[in-house]
């Protein structure tokens, strides 16, 4: 996009040349460096300038951009969170975000599916390994860089070690893919938020949707924290492996780390949904909720007899699961990976 009149010339000595894109609270540009290396600029709506709530924000987002930066971020390359305009500058990733490339192309399937799920996994390893929560893990903010699958714009995030501040009067974050408790008590979210976040992200890739699309944000909402996620398209190796990503409760999720070892474990070609035919998606889709639900039973029990001699293990999912003797026993083995 070309710059647009009222468009600053440069931003902290640096000329812009384009504009990359805008949103609720900024304008993205692309500049150059003296030494003509690409930068991307997040310059701050001057609405928002005056405002301190925000600008303790921004301090936040670029305090926590600088200790991911890394081969799964962007790393900042500048700042000036107190000047009158607040931007940041960080390196320039080229390529598609995941939002254009599933609305280019359709869902993302086999090979390719495993490798943005491992290089997704890496990226939120890295990001909580030096104490950070991102927050606002979604399509948009994925970048599909040549390199592998780039997080960015930390805006809402925070270190684990650092006060929580919520926009008086606003949810921050963007429904579909946020977990139950950041829609709840978005002050006490913690690395397990993330991973539920990259559970929907996974769905969204594998399928075009979300496991919670709804007709309206708080119907979407709504079913985030009540309702068991849709994953009828996902394939069901991947599922065994998202299902627990999107559990409610955050300590029946595994962490990062974990999830990373279960990614690495699926083989390269990761198969296709249960099921085929005209009517798969919706049949399964209704049959995933109540999998879901077994999967949870079996989980909590499971985890109860590994401590407790006297509870007896889970058997195996009744008639009717619907994933097949093969999902099941993948499943199995997938959560005794995972489990604490």
């Amino acid at each position: 996009m070309s710059l647009r009149g009222g468009d600053p010339a440069e931003i902290g000595g640096y000329p812009l040349e384009t504009r990359l894109g805008s949103g609720g609270m900024g304008t993205v540009f692309l500049a150059r460096t003296s030494s003509g290396r690409p930068v991307a600029i997040k310059l701050i709506h001057q609405q928002f300038a005056g405002d301190d709530e925000f600008r303790i924000r921004f301090r936040q987002e670029v305090a926590a951009a600088r200790r991911v930066s890394g081969a799964f971020t962007a790393a900042v390359v500048d700042a000036d969170p107190e000047a009158e305009q607040p931007w940041m500058a960080t390196t320039y990733i080229e390529g598609d975000t995941l939002a254009q490339r599933i609305d280019k192309k359709g869902p993302v399937n086999g090979a390719e599916l495993r490798r943005l799920a491992i290089g997704l996994a890496e990226a939120l390893r890295d990001i909580h390994r030096v104490g950070v929560v991102h927050r606002d893990l979604k399509p948009s903010n994925v970048v599909l860089s040549p390199e592998g699958p780039r997080v960015i714009d930390f805006g809402i995030s925070r270190a684990v070690d650092q006060q929580t501040l919520t926009m008086t009067g606003r949810v921050i974050g963007t429904p579909p893919f946020m977990s139950p408790e950041q829609l709840q008590a978005p002050r006490g979210v913690g690395p397990s938020s993330d991973v539920f976040s990259l559970g929907t992200l996974l769905v969204y890739a594998a399928t075009g949707h979300g496991p919670f699309d709804a007709d309206s944000p708080y119907m979407t909402a709504y079913q985030v924290v009540h309702e068991e996620p849709s994953l009828g398209p996902v394939p069901v190796i991947l599922r065994a492996v998202v299902e627990p990503c999107l559990a409610k409760e955050p300590e029946a999720r595994p962490s990062a780390d974990e999830l990373l070892v279960l990614l690495r474990d699926l083989p390269a070609d990761l198969g296709g949904a249960e099921g085929d035919g005209a009517g798969a998606d919706v049949a399964g889709a209704g049959r995933t909720r109540d999998v879901s639900t077994q999967h949870h039973l079996e989980t909590t029990r499971g985890a109860a007899a590994s401590t407790d001699p006297t509870v007896a293990p889970a058997a195996g999912p009744g008639p009717g699961a619907g994933t097949g003797s093969t999902s099941t026993a993948i499943g199995r083995r997938l959560r005794r990976r995972w489990r604490p």
